[in-house]
């Protein structure tokens, strides 16, 4: 969800304000995501790598963060909706980790399912699987195949039974992946816009959503048509 910063500048704002606009997008987008059937939406809202920030900054989108969790707390429990963060969740407070594990209690038992990336890294992810990954195959005792070696190591992952995204929209020009989900887009399609993540339209959604239903997804091996 990039873009929120050099929207607030052009308006002469805080980079704060550029935040609450983005939170207000994300909202948009998560009723763009219900009316077409999309069932799992992950969004990046804070890197490993974010903490390097100023702490007026950090400090304020902790604060934003906090906020959200409280005031969509309605509207996630109305459209049935389960949150979810992942990350490492031991670098927030503890009560940020209370809210956030509070919200995700209530909305447990829902299908559709927002994923929050916070403090989070596509390699701290890896790293952390690889630490977990280690004490599985130490208590093991024997080798394992190749292809068992990979499902054993996904099974440690931060979120281990969602499937792995079908569609990455990066906005705001930018043409990386900044650090984002490494093990789980190896055979995602990308999809790049000049969009401001707090202007994100209806139009920008289903620009993407076009743009992947032209993409022919080999994975690797035959054709799969969408």
């Amino acid at each position: 969800m990039d873009g929120n910063g050099r929207w607030a500048k052009a308006r002469g704002k805080p980079r704060i304000s550029g935040h609450r606009a983005g939170a207000e997008a994300l909202e948009r987008v998560l009723g763009y995501c219900r009316d077409v059937g999309v069932k799992y939406l992950t969004v990046y809202a804070f890197s490993t790598e974010n903490w390097k920030r100023s702490k007026e900054e950090v400090s304020g989108l902790m604060k934003l963060l906090s906020a959200f969790v409280h005031s969509k707390e309605k509207m996630l429990m109305k459209n049935e909706v389960r949150f979810r963060v992942i990350g490492r969740r031991s670098d927030l407070s503890a009560k940020l980790q209370r809210e956030i594990a509070s919200l995700e209690e209530k909305t447990a038992r829902f299908e559709r399912q927002l994923i929050v990336a916070l403090s989070y890294g596509g390699r701290a992810e890896i790293v952390d699987a690889a630490v977990k990954f280690a004490g599985i195959m130490g208590k093991a005792g024997a080798p394992v195949d190749g292809q068992e070696a990979e499902r054993l190591f996904a099974s440690c992952l931060y979120a281990p039974d969602l499937p792995d995204p079908d569609l990455l929209i990066r906005t705001s020009g930018e043409c990386r992946i900044s650090n984002f989900l490494l093990w789980e887009l190896a055979y995602t399609e990308f999809h790049f816009t000049d969009t401001l993540w707090p202007d994100f339209s209806r139009e920008d959604f289903d620009r993407a959503l076009d743009s992947y239903a032209h993409r022919e997804r080999r994975m690797g091996g035959r054709l799969e048509k969408i």
